[in-house]
């Protein structure tokens, strides 16, 4: 099988924003700003995985286009957090 670099990183990229946002919530008690990035940083990895069966060229092209824009909303809740 060939290898696929974006669905390998935004899979170790997923499990580090699980892992961080444990972290968070344990030892930062913050629960709110967590919520979202944790949303936000999976959803990455989920659309991309969902647009290796995409139904059409325009639909794998919107797919990622989605995984882009959650990544910028990841990048939006850690730049919140650490300001």
């Amino acid at each position: 099988m060939k290898e696929n670099i974006l669905k390998d990183k935004s899979f170790l990229f997923a499990l580090e924003v699980v892992k961080f946002t444990q972290y968070i919530v344990s030892e930062k008690r913050e629960f709110i700003l967590s919520k979202q990035f944790l949303r936000s940083g999976t959803a990455v990895g989920a659309l991309i995985r969902e647009a290796e069966y995409a139904q059409s060229r325009p639909d794998f092209i919107s797919k990622l286009h989605i995984a882009l824009k959650e990544a910028n909303e990841t990048e939006y809740w850690i730049e919140l957090r650490y300001a």
